[in-house]
């Protein structure tokens, strides 16, 4: 399986973001903030950023860093207070 990451695009206008397609899987497409979230593979990040940074209509591109972020997390303890209150439907 392929690890996947994000890539927020800012654009100018919503006319060319059709044509970032080419770069990786358009997922999302924000009409009022003018952005579109594309996932490519990661090894292939830094090229189509650097592809994507000379086309005349991007503006910013932010890549996600959720690949390298913990997501188990240790030592979480329920509330005694929600514990309770959960307690008491029964």
């Amino acid at each position: 399986m392929t690890e996947r990451q994000g890539l927020v695009v800012y654009v100018h206008h919503l006319k060319q973001a059709k044509s970032l397609r080419k770069y990786g899987h358009v997922h999302f497409i924000s009409k009022r903030l003018k952005y579109v979230v594309l996932y490519c593979d990661q090894d292939q990040i830094e090229i189509a950023k650097q592809k994507m940074k000379k086309l005349p209509f991007v503006k910013e591109i932010l890549v996600s860093y959720r690949p390298f972020l913990k997501t188990e997390y240790e030592n979480s303890k329920p509330d005694k207070a929600k514990e309770y209150d959960y307690k008491i439907g029964l």
